[in-house]
């Protein structure tokens, strides 16, 4: 039977939860799956493949993978469906059994999707009632050891590059590590070359992604730093942005060459998690508080107009009340645009168990509100600083009955107003105005 006609024609459902690296990959298939003739369903369309795309990092995430497959099944009977990504990962004999599942593939088999996906098509077609095959491809943790680039853009205007995938650091809450394995990375060659092919595309931003971008190089001897200046030389790429960096890898020189470079931008996204040392002990982070402070104003000192947003958890086992009002303080203390909130989950598997103290659910939503308020106030304080100043705006592409809307370069958001038109993936010069009525952009004056 010719593989290739089982996909041809065929239409396919993606659902993608998680981080930014997810939806990258997750584009990234269905690129590949439409060069074998495989087409996105439209909304409210049957699809025939379904694909989800699944999160591990808390217990709140492995229920919204289980209502995605539930839904997806639902809404489209008969549909062969593929589960990946984390809880894909920690739990392939699980999901296999789920009802309308066929196929789970686990992290080192992620790279051959589309055999299995043609295989178990075969393997379904071929039997008499069509029942799903519930097959599952996964191998211990400790045994994933390829990377799998990624790049690609979806529906989106910025693109999204994979560099690096894994991550070595076993921090006591986090099930990462299980679920994606050890630190590994491609080649700045062959990153760069993907690069050069977002630019012929006409591609103008992208977004470097990964676990632990900044551990970039364990497979191939090299180091972030160098991706980053071989990157910037890539003609046609205007803007890139750094997803997310470690605190202690992110180096006095990436920081200097940042603040002068053509093409990275005055945006930072930086991962602190407590703001209290007790806590950062019992989490197995690699700085303290004062430490966090210093490389805050060495960025702030070398880029004034930087966009810092800063990852928090509350409610972790051990975080008592003294320790969550000193991070609280801390947090308030620094120069910062946006924190991004998580409560804490508990993990299977994780150090974390072994802490006594646990924090109420209760307490955590009520920690979890004063710290999201107190983002709200630090990104309208960053906002407000740029009212009446001018800033290079990339417009994006706007959903039917959306205003248009864009980022500067140090990733405010700015609104035009329903129906006024701008250009997708257009970049100008504007006169920021002040804030939307909804107060989540700034106008343009």
């Amino acid at each position: 039977m010719d593989t290739y006609n089982i996909l041809k024609g065929k239409k396919a459902a993606y659902q993608t939860l998680g981080c930014k690296l997810n939806f990258a990959e997750t584009s990234s298939l269905s690129d590949a799956l439409c060069k074998q003739g495989v087409e996105p369903a439209a909304d409210g369309e049957h699809a025939d493949i379904c694909i989800i795309n699944t999160c591990s990092v808390t217990d709140v995430a492995d229920h919204k993978c289980r209502q995605a497959i539930n839904r997806l099944t639902r809404e489209n009977p008969g549909a062969f469906v593929v589960v990946l990504g984390c809880y894909a990962q920690l739990q392939p004999e699980k999901i296999a059994k789920f009802p309308g599942v066929d196929l789970v593939v686990g992290m080192e088999q992620k790279g051959n999707v589309i055999h299995y996906l043609q295989e178990g098509l075969a393997q379904r077609m071929a039997l008499e009632q069509g029942e799903n095959i519930h097959e599952a491809y996964a191998v211990p943790t400790k045994d994933i050891q390829t990377f799998v680039p990624s790049c690609s853009r979806g529906d989106r205007t910025r693109y999204f590059i994979k560099v690096q995938d894994g991550c070595n650091y076993y921090c006591t809450y986090c099930t990462i590590p299980f679920a994606r394995g050890r630190s590994r990375n491609g080649s700045i060659a062959s990153l760069v070359g993907q690069a050069e092919a977002v630019a012929a595309e006409g591609g103008k931003e992208i977004v470097i992604t990964g676990v632990n971008i900044g551990d970039f190089g364990r497979s191939t001897g090299e180091d972030f730093f160098s991706l980053v200046k071989a990157l910037d030389q890539v003609e046609g790429i205007e803007r890139y942005r750094i997803s997310s960096i470690e605190p202690n890898l992110i180096t006095d020189e990436i920081i200097d060459f940042c603040a002068h470079s053509r093409a990275f931008m005055p945006h930072f996204h930086i991962p602190l998690q407590s703001g209290s040392d007790d806590v950062l002990k019992l989490m197995r982070r690699r700085y303290d508080t004062a430490f966090f402070r210093q490389k805050m104003e060495r960025v702030k000192a070398a880029i004034p107009d930087a966009f810092i947003g800063v990852d928090v958890i509350v409610g972790t086992r051990g975080e008592r009340d003294d320790f969550f009002d000193e991070a609280y303080e801390f947090i308030k203390s620094l120069d910062i645009a946006q924190l991004h909130v998580f409560s804490y989950s508990e993990r299977p598997g994780t150090k974390a168990l072994e802490i006594p103290y646990v924090v109420s659910p209760q307490t955590r939503r009520e920690r979890s509100q004063r710290l999201l308020n107190l983002s709200e106030e630090k990104r309208k304080a960053f906002y407000s600083n740029f009212i009446g100043k001018e800033r290079p705006v990339l417009w994006e592409h706007a959903k039917p009955g959306h205003p248009i809307h864009g980022f500067t370069d140090n990733y405010i958001r700015v609104e035009l107003p329903l129906g006024v038109e701008m250009p997708d993936n257009t970049v100008s010069v504007v006169t920021l105005g002040g804030f939307t009525a909804d107060g989540q952009a700034l106008t343009v004056r």
